[in-house]
């Protein structure tokens, strides 16, 4: 296990997730890149989104994922997030059947009702993961698929960036950031009772560059990644 302090390299002030995300809502669409992780969703090859008959989005923020799954015909989503502000803007978006505040690691969601579990780049915000693995696995149907996209270990390992964003008043403010080895989610997802069926590692390549000139030093260094589970049983 590394502990972020360890490698950061930015040493911004850092918050917690509640009030990180809820200071970031007004221009967390304008900042997180789709090419972070909705380009890894459409990369899978597992998934039948159209087949789903109910999704959860667990840390759902302002519904981009929401939004995404929607357009793939998945008919019926709820969400959960722990900031009131992200879940105001998901409100209005209208993606999502229901919209609950709570915790991803215990929901309060009925038991083995969703055959499809999805949480995009939440993972970095938890000091452990398997807790997030068993309460996915208590929400899934037999059969179900839990899709997860992560900020990439290596990544933060190479850059020691935190999950970061600008305030309004131009300071750079950190969002209490973890870092989980790629063997962590592994390890984390069999005990859970997981199976892995398939994972997608998106590297900085002409597109990200194109977004982020300066990212051409870190060319080739895998960034985020997709690992798409399967419940047993």
């Amino acid at each position: 296990m590394v502990n972020f302090a360890d490698v950061d390299r930015r040493n911004y002030p850092m918050v917690d997730v509640t009030t990180g995300y809820g200071q970031w809502v007004e221009t967390y669409e304008q900042t997180v890149e789709d090419i972070m992780d909705l380009a890894l969703l459409d990369a899978l090859t597992v998934p039948t989104w159209h087949a789903v008959q109910r999704a959860v989005d667990l840390g759902c923020g302002t519904g981009r994922t929401g939004a995404w799954l929607r357009s793939r015909g998945v008919p019926a989503i709820d969400g959960v997030d722990l900031t009131p502000e992200m879940l105001a803007v998901a409100r209005a978006k209208g993606v999502h059947d229901r919209l609950v505040t709570g915790d991803i690691r215990d929901t309060g969601l009925a038991a083995g009702s969703y055959d499809l579990l999805v949480s995009s780049l939440v993972d970095e915000h938890l000091p452990d993961l398997l807790p997030l693995y068993r309460e996915a696995a208590r929400l899934a149907a037999p059969g179900a698929l839990y899709v997860q996209v992560s900020f990439h270990p290596q990544f933060i390992l190479a850059t020691g960036m935190p999950t970061h964003f600008t305030s309004a008043g131009g300071e750079h403010i950190a969002i209490s950031t973890h870092v989980h080895l790629i063997s962590e989610n592994i390890t984390a997802g069999l005990q859970a009772g997981w199976e892995l069926v398939e994972m997608r590692e998106g590297l900085v390549d002409d597109s990200w560059v194109a977004l982020k000139p300066r990212w051409e030093k870190h060319r080739n260094v895998p960034v985020s990644a997709a690992f798409v589970w399967r419940r047993r049983g």
